[in-house]
């Protein structure tokens, strides 16, 4: 359905240009869950602006492609573009308390994607955005519909973002973040709402997060991103059960476990991302690797597919015959 080749994302800053999604890959297949995850700064927001066509004025894919459905995205006219997005590809942007337009009620904000998609008349557009609403669990969608974004709590303003994602019966959703501004029970919910509707409509999803637990609860293949790279990419439980880049297995020992004894420290990754205006040569975990080698100081690893392992691919030179003969074992880094 979806296939992302050598992505290249830039943006124009006062510094000079600096690139934030670098020669990204990856495909998802109809129905399938893809989590795209790591850091702040990491590129997955970026990537998913790449490819609903939202980059900001300054920003631009500069090289790459975005094929949905044999369409290409980068280069269709934004007419087209128009034609797709929301409708075909639906977004579930981070922040449910702003997303919403303050002085338009929910009603006003759901109608407008259905009457401009699927051609339907206010009234019809009215019963729609009703049948929504009830669908993602807000009580009272007939008196909701006429309410103001300010008079719900922060989980009802993110159903009604989910609602209005779900509009147009859409082939893929994107999801950036969907639970980050809720507290922990809203976030199960809405995680459960998610995957359910997803379940049921058969919609493909790229979710974006930097939680491992919902990249456990919620995925079928996970990509990990780093300083604006994939560095990982395999199905969820491969990931957890054999990571192989050294950044993933820190993101892994970097969870808090239940059975941690009370006043041992978290483990934590020492350094920092680094900056797109200073990215470093080689691999660029290099810096905060306790597995570098002097190849990886200075040559920039490609995305390697590991032998024996099912779409299973990471960008490190411990994984390549002339750096560890004969070596694809994640054990070594344990």
């Amino acid at each position: 359905m979806l296939q992302v080749g050598n992505l290249k994302t830039e943006f124009r800053t006062d510094q000079g240009t600096v690139t934030a999604v670098d020669e990204v890959s990856f495909r998802l297949a109809a129905g399938e869950t893809l989590c795209l995850v790591g850091e702040s700064g990491s590129g997955k927001s970026v990537t998913a602006l790449s490819i609903m066509g939202l980059l900001a004025d300054n920003g631009r894919v500069a090289h790459g492609s975005i094929l949905f459905e044999d369409q290409d995205l980068v280069t269709l006219p934004e007419r087209q573009l128009r034609g797709i997005r929301g409708n075909s590809i639906a977004m579930i942007f981070q922040e449910p308390m702003t997303s919403l337009n303050p002085v338009l009620t929910i009603g006003d904000q759901l109608s407008e994607t259905v009457i401009l998609h699927l051609g339907l008349s206010r009234a019809q557009a009215r019963e729609r955005v009703i049948e929504l609403l009830a669908k993602v669990g807000i009580p009272r969608p007939e008196e909701i519909v006429d309410d103001y974004p300010h008079r719900l709590s922060g989980g009802m303003r993110q159903r009604a973002m989910i609602a209005m994602a779900l509009s147009c019966a859409p082939k893929l959703i994107i999801a950036d973040e969907p639970t980050t501004a809720l507290d922990v029970t809203i976030q199960a919910q809405i995680l459960k709402l998610i995957r359910d509707l997803s379940a049921e409509t058969g919609t493909a999803m790229i979710l974006i997060t930097h939680d491992l637990g919902v990249v456990a609860e919620m995925a079928d293949r996970v990509a990990v991103m780093y300083a604006g790279q994939v560095v990982e990419e395999a199905d969820v439980f491969t990931l957890f059960d054999e990571p192989k880049h050294p950044y993933t297995i820190a993101l892994m020992r970097s969870v808090p476990h239940i059975s941690t004894p009370a006043g041992d420290r978290l483990a934590s990754i020492s350094g920092s991302v680094p900056s797109l205006l200073q990215m470093p040569t080689g691999c660029r975990f290099h810096e905060r690797c306790p597995h570098a080698m002097d190849r990886c100081r200075d040559d920039r690893p490609e995305l390697l597919q590991l032998s024996g392992q099912n779409r299973h691919t990471v960008r490190c030179w411990l994984y390549d015959d002339a750096a560890q003969p004969g070596t694809t074992d994640a054990k070594v880094l344990a």
